[in-house]
């Protein structure tokens, strides 16, 4: 039992991030590691959680969820700032259990993350696929708008409302938007957090615009009661929520949690940063500071100025778009230039989110519980790119074959569980090794992780009980593995 909680010792730890001739390539600032946060946080959850968590939670106090959300992830971020300044190693939560809680969290937490990253980035790009459409919808040609036939923008589990005799085939704008992105993952993280950054700019403006210009269209009845009374909804799909008083704003706050996702994601790149002590701390706690703020004042706009039942009904897809174009008619402008920003939005999670698995099965790689192919590094960019391969057919595949919901929640709920072992990990590591030097410290502790594991853990619960079965069985199969060959080929299984 006792090799069940072995762990890898910190001077180990140290001596891989000083190997910078066989390590990634360190080419990422404070303020690269800023937007490379805002660029994974700002995306899919905002423009499209948010109207769900209204319908289906909350209806207008979805703002609360937001701080509840904001709150446990701030919890969070402190914990995964500590952890980041004094192990600036590649791989994340994954890497930090491996050092306080011992190799069998280490995995679990591993191949969690697989939920939050390699499927998250699939789901994404399925949406992607459709606000591509609705780009192009936009564009006429001969007096009919394009778009891209159902056949292939669809998974063959999917048929035309419009014609059931239609069904989808492959989803090629997704798995198009997957390779692209992998590609440029592979050429290396300089010119990724490049391109990173200058879709942050964009995207982050039109949010910006939207509540400025959307201010004044606000309908206080819309408002009005701010939390609703506690009942139930049954959505179209026949599943009952927890609708208005404490447990839809719980309900809501695991959903818009999905909009949070990605902050952590700074931390996969420690091994990249040229100051990770200095930098990562900075790169976790400000990007998610920003993004809370805009958050919060967003979902009030969009809220005051649609109604809850636009959102369960005609206003359920591009929610955004839809309210501008129903009550803010001389504003059509800006209904297209949120749909560029939600493709860019979406790119640049997408593309976050494919950096870091890579980088988290990278370092499970090195530690030898998983096979050598996904730590090889490129020899001129020096980026995991077979692991990249890898994960381009993968997540392609799913993108591609499989429709995309459900699988938002089950990112939600991943993530989640990394968030409440990271938390207690900084809180034992306190404990059991004080005199580690820590340039950034997690203040309060015990508190601040205590409060971070019950915030996170009151949103899983939130989430409801077919989340934490999805997660259950996940788990399983991640312990098949473990204990059929990840235990066996471990490195500390070798002789020091």
């Amino acid at each position: 039992m006792s090799m069940l909680w072995r762990k890898k010792s910190m001077d180990n730890l140290m001596s891989e991030a000083d190997d910078s001739e066989k390590g990634l390539k360190r080419t990422l600032n404070a303020w690269a590691l800023i937007a490379l946060g805002i660029g994974a946080i700002i995306g899919a959850g905002l423009f499209v959680r948010t109207a769900a968590a209204a319908a289906n939670n909350a209806g207008p106090s979805v703002t609360l969820g937001f701080v509840v959300a904001g709150i446990g992830c701030a919890l969070a971020g402190l914990c995964y700032a500590e952890f980041a300044s004094m192990i600036p190693i590649a791989g994340s939560a994954y890497t930090y259990s491996y050092a306080t809680m011992g190799e069998l969290v280490a995995w679990i937490i591993g191949w969690d993350l697989v939920l939050e990253y390699a499927i998250g980035a699939a789901t994404v790009s399925i949406a992607w696929s459709e606000y591509l459409n609705k780009l192009l919808g936009f564009i006429s040609v001969g007096g009919k708008p394009l778009h891209i036939p159902f056949e292939w923008c669809h998974s063959p589990f999917e048929v035309d409302p419009t014609n059931p005799l239609v069904h989808g085939m492959i989803n090629l704008p997704a798995l198009f938007i997957i390779f692209v992105l992998t590609m440029l993952l592979i050429r290396g993280m300089k010119e990724s957090a490049f391109v990173n950054g200058l879709i942050v700019i964009t995207k982050v403006t039109i949010v910006i615009l939207f509540i400025l210009f959307g201010w004044s269209f606000i309908n206080p009845a819309n408002h009005t009661p701010y939390i609703p009374d506690a009942t139930t909804y049954i959505d179209s799909q026949n599943v009952s929520h927890n609708y208005g008083g404490v447990m839809g704003i719980l309900g809501a706050a695991g959903v818009v949690f999905f909009a949070f996702i990605g902050f952590d994601a700074v931390s996969t790149a420690a091994q990249e940063a040229k100051n990770p002590k200095r930098d990562m701390p900075i790169g976790i706690l400000v990007s998610l500071a920003i993004c809370t703020l805009l958050y919060i004042l967003f979902s009030y706009v969009l809220t005051g100025i649609g109604s809850v039942g636009d959102f369960r009904t005609a206003g359920k897809e591009a929610s955004v778009a839809y309210v501008i174009q129903t009550y803010m008619t001389q504003y059509d402008w800006l209904a297209k230039l949120v749909t560029v920003a939600i493709l860019a939005g979406f790119s640049s999670v997408i593309l976050v989110m494919l950096m870091g698995q890579s980088r988290v099965f990278y370092s499970m790689s090195r530690d030898g519980l998983i096979p050598k192919v996904f730590s090889e590094v490129h020899p001129k960019f020096r980026t995991p790119y077979k692991s990249n391969w890898i994960f381009l057919i993968f997540v392609g595949a799913f993108a591609a074959f499989i429709p995309g919901d459900i699988v938002g929640d089950m990112t939600s709920i991943g993530t989640l569980f990394a968030f409440i072992l990271v938390c207690a990990g900084v809180w034992i590591l306190r404990v059991k090794q004080p005199e580690l030097k820590r340039q950034f410290k997690t203040p309060f502790v015990p508190i601040v992780p205590i409060l971070g594991i019950i915030v996170c853990g009151a949103m899983i619960f939130g989430l409801g009980w077919t989340n934490w079965i999805r997660l259950l069985v996940w788990l399983v199969i991640g312990m098949v593995i473990f204990f059929f060959y990840s235990q066996r080929k471990s490195n500390l299984n070798k002789p020091e």
